[in-house]
Formats: C-alpha cells, sequence, structure tokens
C-alpha cells in the first residue's frame, strides 16, 4: 500500500515539477515563513544550531531574521529539488557555479578521483547534476529510507541527474569497498560530511562543542590516496545556487590509523564550520548535532568504522525532513579560533560505518 508520504513526494516530482518556478516559489516561501511563525520542533532546533554558529552576541530579532531565512532557503532546496530533474544538461551548467571547479576536473582525468566532503548547505543536488553535467563520473551513498517506495523515488530522481547511488545497506557488496573502486576509477566521491547518523562517527570539536561526524571521507583519502576537498555550498541573492572547494586537505602520515582518521576528520570539520559561517542561512541543519560536553558512557563508546567492514555515508544529496519544516538563514562568522584536533582519548577506530549519512 503507498504510503502519504510517498504519495506527497510523488506529487512533487509531478505537480511541483511542472508548475513555473514564478508560481511555484511564492508558495514555498509562505511556507516557510509559516514554519518560523509557528517555531514547531524542526525550527527550534534550527534556531539552536544557528545560535551556536552566530555565536550569544547577535540579538534575538536578528536571530530571528536568520531562522526565517534560513528555511526560506530549505524550501527553495525542496524547490529545486521537485524541479531539477525537468531541465536539459546545457542548463544544469549555467544553474551552479564552483570555484577551483579545475581541481576535479584534474583529479578525474589523473584517474584518481577525489573525495569531496559537503556541509548540508545550498543545494547539493544541483552540484552533483552540475558535475555530471560537465562528463565528470560521481558515485555517492544515500541513506536507505523507509518506506522503500520513498527511497526509490529519490533513487531514480538523483539516478536522473546521472549521479550513481549506492545504498547505505541492503546493497550486494560493502559501500566503502564500492568507493575505493570508483576512486580507482576517476570518479568525484562527494560525501555528506556534517552529520554522523550511525552514533558511531569520529568526535570533533565543531562551533565550539562536541559532536560526531562521518568517518568515512578521512577514511578513503587515507585507503587510496585520492585528493581530499571541502565544499562550501550557499544560495546567492538571487537564489542561484553557488559553491566553492578547499584543498586538498593534507593528509597525515605518521601513526595508527585510527589516529590519523580522527586528525583528518578534525580538519574537515574546522573547514566546513568556516564555510558554514560564511552562509549561515543556508545551513540546513534541522536535527540534534551536539553532544552533552562532558561525554556519557554510551557516548565513549568504541567508533564503529572499520576499513574492512564498512556500511556506508551519504552523498551531495542527502537531508532527511520533510519539504517544509524549518528552513535555515545568515548569520556572522565565527570569531573563535579554527578548533584544532585533541588528543585521541576515545577508543581506536574500529567497527563498520564509515560512510554514515541521510537522505532526502
Amino acid at each position: 500500500m503507498t504510503s502519504l508520504v510517498e504519495l506527497a513526494y510523488g506529487a512533487g516530482w509531478s505537480v511541483v515539477k511542472a508548475m513555473p518556478r514564478s508560481l511555484a516559489w511564492p508558495v514555498f516561501r509562505a511556507a516557510a515563513d509559516r514554519a518560523a511563525r509557528r517555531n514547531g520542533p524542526g525550527t527550534q532546533r534550527l534556531r539552536g544550531n544557528l545560535r551556536r554558529v552566530v555565536g550569544p552576541d547577535v540579538p534575538e530579532a536578528e536571530l530571528d531574521e536568520l531562522v526565517r531565512a534560513g528555511l526560506r532557503s530549505y524550501a527553495r532546496y525542496w524547490l529545486d529539488a521537485f524541479q531539477l530533474p525537468r531541465y536539459s544538461r546545457e542548463q544544469f551548467l549555467t544553474m551552479f557555479s564552483l570555484e577551483n571547479s579545475e581541481w576535479l576536473a584534474e583529479a578525474v582525468e589523473a584517474g584518481t578521483g577525489c573525495v569531496v566532503a559537503l556541509p548540508h548547505s545550498g543545494n547539493w543536488d544541483a552540484a552533483g547534476a552540475w558535475v555530471c553535467a560537465n562528463g565528470w563520473p560521481l558515485t555517492t551513498v544515500a541513506e536507505r529510507l523507509k518506506p522503500e517506495g520513498v527511497y526509490q523515488k529519490f533513487l531514480a530522481y538523483r539516478e536522473s541527474l546521472g549521479m550513481e547511488i549506492i545504498p547505505t545497506e541492503g546493497g550486494e557488496r560493502p559501500p566503502l569497498e564500492i568507493l575505493t573502486e570508483r576512486l580507482g576509477q576517476g570518479h568525484v566521491v562527494p560525501l555528506l560530511a556534517d552529520r554522523d547518523l550511525s552514533a558511531r562517527g569520529i568526535e570533533v570539536r565543531f562551533f565550539g562543542g562536541r559532536t560526531r561526524m562521518p568517518a568515512g571521507p578521512a577514511m578513503l583519502a587515507l585507503r587510496t590516496g585520492a585528493p581530499l576537498f571541502v565544499a562550501s555550498l550557499w544560495y546567492d541573492d538571487e537564489y542561484n545556487a553557488r559553491g566553492r572547494l578547499e584543498g586538498p586537505l593534507p593528509i597525515p602520515e605518521d601513526g595508527p590509523m585510527d589516529a590519523r582518521v580522527r586528525v583528518l576528520t578534525q580538519e574537515i570539520a574546522d573547514r566546513l564550520a568556516r564555510g558554514i559561517a560564511e552562509h549561515p542561512r543556508d545551513w540546513h541543519m534541522l536535527q540534534r548535532l551536539w553532544l552533552p560536553e562532558e561525554p556519557t558512557p554510551e557516548q565513549a563508546a568504541p567508533v564503529d568504522a572499520s576499513i574492512d567492514t564498512p556500511a556506508a555515508t551519504s552523498g551531495p544529496l542527502s537531508s532527511a525532513g520533510s519539504p517544509v519544516d524549518a528552513p535555515p538563514v545568515t548569520a556572522r562568522p565565527v570569531t573563535e579560533p579554527p578548533v584544532t584536533a585533541r588528543p585521541v582519548t576515545e577508543p581506536p577506530v574500529t567497527a563498520a560505518d564509515p560512510v554514515s549519512q541521510e537522505s532526502g
């Protein structure tokens, strides 16, 4: 039996897809403004996350405006998601622009491929479609959403944009094994990296607090030698999707693998934080992210992220949640110094999910 959720997404990719943007955008924008006024759980989480980004000195009225703008940005992401399949390759090339894009071309041409760590910001699907439109092969992973019909709709959507999608579970082979193989074939491998779904990720410092991030980007770079980049993604004032690459990140060469994964994941976190601080409006993080400052016994458990038996991490597309429960807005750059990796006091990286991420 088809669920209401599946029917809603189906309507998005049929009815909304066919609507003129001049008619659809006012509807999505009004829904975002309504979500801001209602101040539901998703909006409250967005507000708390943005407060962490902008700091305690930003007035409440300014934060209110940032939250409203953030929800509009998130609504714009969903409008774009429903309408992207109608566009041509030539249109994809004009809908997104990426600073330092030559680095991707060089990695594909060299046959090494590259890993790109992404935030849940801007429009990562438009970025992926743009990569494919340039003729560069792209492979990523996506959470196997429930019900299965919803996952299949997202799978068809992203494959229609030219991406190869690997499920985080239920596939014929482990995701990390396939991603390693694709890097050897010169693929671009984008992975959403600012939120860990497994509760077994790498603990990092992020905007002054504790959180966990997936080990996948760091592990793939260390395992394959492929260059590792960090992307910033945002919308400009006209809601054109934009991005910038940083890197390649320096790869730690000394120490055991688990220590090197931790150091490299912290470097990813620091670079993601800088990009998010520049464009806080476009960070679509409506989920809980930070951990209590004092770790509990459960949080101190071994990190499940082995190289040999991985489970998966998501790609340029992912961020569950309903189309409009709470999009994000703009804030001020972080004024504290970059966060540096702390001494490794946690147990070694040992288990099964270097690539944990969501889809949506």
